[in-house]
C-alpha cells in the first residue's frame, strides 16, 4: 500500500494512545485518592442549635450520634426523633457538598 505509515490509521500512533492510557491511568489513581479521603473525612451534622449531633464520613456512613440530655422529653419524643432526622440530613448534604467539591474534576466519572 502506498502510503502507508502504521499507527492507527490516522490517530496519530501508537505514542499518542500510550500518553492517553497514562493520562487515564493518572486520573484513575488521583480518582481512588480523593475517594479514600471521602472515606476518611469526617462530618458533622446538626439539629436544635446542636441538641443532636451526628458524626459521618463524607461517603455517609454514620460513626456517631451525640444527644443532649436537654432534647430529652419522654413526653415528646417525637421533637427528637425530627432533630434526628434533621442533624443526618445537615450532615449528608454537607457530605454532598464535599464530595462533589472533591469529585467535580473528574466529571461524575466513578459516582
Amino acid at each position: 500500500m502506498a502510503g502507508y505509515r502504521g499507527g492507527f490509521g490516522g490517530f496519530g500512533g501508537g505514542n499518542q494512545m500510550q500518553n492517553l492510557m497514562k493520562q487515564a491511568q493518572k486520573m484513575q489513581e488521583e480518582m481512588q485518592k480523593a475517594q479514600a479521603e471521602l472515606e476518611e473525612t469526617l462530618i458533622e451534622g446538626s439539629a436544635g442549635g446542636g441538641l443532636v449531633k451526628v458524626t459521618m464520613t463524607a461517603k455517609k456512613v454514620v460513626k456517631a450520634v451525640e444527644i443532649n440530655p436537654d432534647a430529652v422529653d419522654t413526653d415528646d419524643i417525637e421533637m427528637l426523633e425530627d432533630l434526628i432526622v434533621a442533624a443526618l440530613n445537615d450532615g449528608y448534604a454537607k457530605a454532598d457538598k464535599l464530595c462533589n467539591e472533591k469529585m467535580g474534576a473528574f466529571g461524575g466519572l466513578g459516582l
